[in-house]
């Protein structure tokens, strides 16, 4: 017998809080907030094969400074450039490259073309040819380098006094889209918001009605797609048709109960072919939470279908 078991298990990636970011915001405070770190291929900021392990390095580095780290596209992340000061060749054998540069790392705000913070940290390397050149430098970088811990904090304070003097704005903006049926736009605005802005209550306020608005709205093309799917063939593969979209259903959707009604119709008809679970919230942990946990994937998915096909980021030498 083929088991269709398709579960809603949230998994909260971080602890949310509704704390009040003060003046004096504090370091622990500050750790909640997630950055991002992408070094874009296509801008040559970095040589090509040494991209990849300096992405992996300064992910290192953030997470050390007690801050959630990742690839996911964000208007703020940090990004980082290499410039070479000096390279001589070491005759052999083997032969070799020694070469001085500058490695600059910023945190940007990509919308709005700001540099929100920088430090540049020099080094004398030396390899076989000039990747491993410039990754024997690389390597040198500590997870507790001041310069870099630096960086991170001050972008990180920049970040939320942003939400601080910007949030009724973008709120007012994602209340907008929300009327438009954007609704996956509107949870990206909200989902940016750090716990320690003093918007962050009133966002998470919205972002919840938001939600349920888009619960309620999905729950009833998803019911009527399932509805579809069952009475074109009420068959197993009908019903595995029908399962895909009950699945998608939310357990607090206005018409929860109607899907309900035809997930008993179809297993009434097909028991011994098929075994679906609809979407459940985890009872040992609050809904509130969940809620919100889910706004922001629903919010950060939707963020990264659209992140740019290229980067210009050519403005940061300017």
């Amino acid at each position: 017998m083929k088991r269709i078991s398709i579960v809603f298990a949230v998994l909260l990636a971080s602890v949310l809080t509704t704390s009040t970011y003060a003046q004096s915001t504090s370091e622990s405070d500050l750790s909640q907030m997630p950055l991002s770190v992408i070094i874009p291929a296509e801008c040559g900021l970095v040589p090509e094969g040494v991209r990849d392990f300096l992405t992996n390095k300064l992910q290192q580095v953030v997470v050390a400074n007690g801050v959630a780290s990742g690839s996911e596209y964000a208007r703020f992340f940090m990004t980082a450039k290499v410039n070479t000061l000096s390279k001589d060749i070491i005759a052999g054998p083997p032969q070799q490259i020694a070469q001085k540069f500058q490695l600059t790392c910023y945190i940007i705000d990509y919308a709005d073309k700001k540099i929100y913070a920088s430090t540049s940290l020099d080094f004398d390397a030396v390899g076989t040819n000039e990747t491993k050149s410039y990754m024997s430098g690389l390597k040198k970088i500590n997870d507790d380098n001041k310069k870099l811990a630096w960086l991170i904090d001050t972008g990180k304070k920049k970040i939320v006094y942003y939400y601080d003097s910007q949030g009724k704005v973008i709120m007012k903006e994602a209340q907008s889209l929300a009327q438009r049926k954007q609704y996956e736009a509107a949870m990206n605005l909200l989902a940016g918001f750090p716990s320690q802005s003093i918007n962050y209550d009133r966002a998470m306020e919205l972002g919840d009605q938001i939600f349920q608005e888009y619960v309620d709205y999905t729950c009833e093309i998803n019911l009527a797609k399932a509805r579809s799917a069952w009475t074109a063939g009420q068959n197993k593969a009908a019903a595995e048709e029908a399962g895909k979209y009950l699945a998608l259903i939310y357990p607090n959707a206005k018409c929860y109960a109607e899907a309900v009604k035809l997930y008993n119709k179809i297993d009434a008809r097909i028991k011994q072919e098929w075994d679906l679970e609809m979407k459940k919230y985890n009872d040992s942990v609050s809904l509130e939470s969940q809620r919100i946990e889910a706004m922001r994937q629903i919010g950060v998915a939707y963020g990264n279908n659209q992140k740019p096909t290229t980067y210009v980021l050519d403005w940061l030498s300017k």
